[in-house]
Formats: structure tokens, sequence, C-alpha cells
């Protein structure tokens, strides 16, 4: 077996490539430039982790999607929310996380890019489309879910030759338990950046460094890329 894996350098896409190697072999990992405020850093940092890998992986330019969003996570004129920690608990407000995900929202960006993976799958003679989704990401963000995930298979098998599916090995998983998970595996997460930013340094504010934060505190584990950066 053999798969196309996408790559934002996040926690979660670093850890699925992780969890995935020894079973499922990656022929290729995808990294994107859809105009992201953290372009560069997530650029810089997946090519780490491909050479940590040894994987082959191209940088695809889709800035074209940036010309049809006004989210914060393009449009550097609209302000990322930052959120604490009492905001993301369990037993907080979900309205507040809602309007979170609305405002990082770009549509149909999981959608575009497994089917620019399913293409270099089906060209590749990849059986899958490695992606980092996980419990805690669909909770606000449905194309992160079980139920996209069966909707998109279904779609694939018509518009692939050889019926190329998503695997999401983290989709049961909270970003405690992918912490776990990453620090079992090995893998290189002085690496993976989280942050909807792209300064030096994480903000350690918005949606996505609170959520890792909460998940490194919560597991009893110093975040490596803190540690790696000296922040």
């Amino acid at each position: 077996m053999s798969s196309i894996a996408l790559l934002s350098s996040g926690l979660d896409s670093v850890t699925a490539i992780a969890a995935v190697q020894k079973r499922v072999g990656v022929k290729m990992a995808l990294i994107f430039n859809y105009g992201q405020r953290s372009v560069e850093r997530e650029i810089e940092n997946s090519v780490k982790v491909c050479e940590h890998f040894g994987i082959e992986y191209r940088i695809l330019d889709i800035r074209w999607m940036c010309e049809i969003t006004n989210t914060s996570l393009v449009n550097t004129d609209v302000e990322v929310p930052s959120l604490t920690m009492e905001e993301i608990s369990d037993d907080a407000d979900p309205s507040i996380t809602i309007q979170s995900a609305k405002s990082v929202w770009v549509p149909n960006r999981n959608g575009i890019l497994i089917n620019i993976a399913a293409a270099f799958a089906g060209s590749m003679d990849c059986e899958y489309v490695i992606v980092g989704f996980n419990k805690e990401e669909a909770v606000t963000f449905p194309d992160n879910s079980a139920e996209f995930i069966a909707a998109i298979d279904d779609s694939l098998s018509y518009s692939t030759a050889n019926g190329v599916k998503v695997l999401a090995p983290l989709i049961g998983l909270d970003k405690k338990e992918i912490v776990a998970k990453a620090i079992e595996l090995k893998a290189p997460l002085e690496y993976s950046w989280s942050c909807y930013h792209g300064a030096d340094v994480p903000c350690g504010e918005c949606e996505s460094c609170t959520r890792r934060r909460r998940a490194f505190e919560t597991a009893g584990v110093k975040d490596p890329l803190i540690v790696r950066l000296g922040a």
C-alpha cells in the first residue's frame, strides 16, 4: 500500500504521517501555498518534516484561493481571533469557537486539497490520501469529520480509476491523545507549526495555538517546537 499525504506541518498532519509510515508508505507529501498568513513557516517546517521521514515533497501554489475569501487566515486586514483556555474548554459557550471557526474558514479548502492529492494518488498508483483530521476539530470544522471522509470517499470512487480513499489515522483522537501518539511514534514535533500567524515564534493566542498548548499541558509534556525556538 502507498499514499499521498497532505502536510501543513501542523501537529495533526505531522503525527498522521508518523502513524502510517510503517503500514502505508508515503510516496509524496503535498505542501500548499493558498496565501495563508503562516505559509513561509509551514513550508519551512514541512520540508524539515519530509527530510526527517525521507519523503519526497511538492510545494503547490494555489494562491487563487485567497482571492475568493475574506477569511482572516489569508486576509491580513481581518483580525485573527484570540481564544483563552477557558473559551475552548468543554463547558464553554460553543458559540465562541463556532465564531472563531467561521473567521478562519477557507471555502472548501479541505475538499480542494484532497481532490488535488487524489489526482496525484491516482496517477502514482497510490491507494490513499493521508490527512490529519481528528475528533476535536471535527466539532467546529465539519470538513474534519468522519462523515465528510465518507462523503468524499464516495465521490473519489467515481473520479479515480483506482478508487482512492482518504485515510485519517487520528480521526478518533483529541489533541491530548494526538500529542501522546506523536510522542510514542517519535514524530518530529519540533518542526510542527500550528500557529495561524507566520512570525518567528507562535503567537500563543489564536485558537490553534491555544488548543495545542492545552494538549501539551494536559499531556504533561513540553512542546518540542517551543523548546527548539527557546520561546
